[in-house]
């Protein structure tokens, strides 16, 4: 089955708020998994607090991208939001950096799929349905994360040139499966 997400675009004064990530020292937007009994905007906003110590007002629904691959299988639903307190801090186990971004200045690497979500999120995109397709030719099919996390440390590479020598021989298949409303520049 797969799982469901959320993303973050925490937007202000012409910047996005990324994350990097401990596993694979890749940039990401906030993003993590909706528990029991919490609603999708009640994750977003949790997940952001968790990650990088704001608080956020979720602004707008950007849209849902589904990423099918070699790895399990993640919908992960696409929030803008504002900042609106606390104070910018890491998540001991889970980023090692939260970093304001300008949006002509975007790091990299990015995680698998987010270049497009930062893309859809800072050009006022709203109700996108995308299909995120990567056919990883080095990746066990059907691989968990702990199972990829067991490959990074025994490939005797860094966390994130393992990251980028997968995803760099990976092929990138994007659908737009429900056209979306680009509003004026945010």
């Amino acid at each position: 089955m797969a799982g469901l997400a959320v993303n973050v675009a925490v937007i202000h004064e012409g910047k996005i708020l990324l994350t990097q990530r401990e596993d694979f020292e890749t940039w990401i937007l906030p993003s993590g998994g909706v528990e029991d009994g919490e609603s999708l905007a009640q994750a977003a906003i949790r997940e952001t607090k968790e990650e990088t110590g704001l608080d956020v007002e979720l602004t707008r629904l950007v849209g849902v991208y589904s990423r099918l691959s070699n790895m399990s299988p993640v919908h992960a639903v696409l929030f803008s939001a504002k900042p609106i307190g606390g104070e910018i801090r890491c998540q001991e186990g889970e980023t090692i950096a939260v970093e304001w971004f300008s949006f002509d200045s975007i790091p990299s690497p990015l995680s698998a799929g987010h270049k497009r979500r930062i893309e859809d999120a800072i050009s006022g995109v709203t109700g996108v349905v995308v299909l995120q397709e990567f056919k990883l030719p080095t990746v066990p099919k059907n691989i968990t994360r702990s199972e990829l996390i067991e490959l990074r440390d025994k490939s005797g590479l860094s966390r994130q040139d393992f990251y980028v020598q997968i995803f760099e021989r990976a092929e990138l298949i994007e659908k737009v499966e429900v056209s979306c409303i680009a509003k004026e520049n945010l």
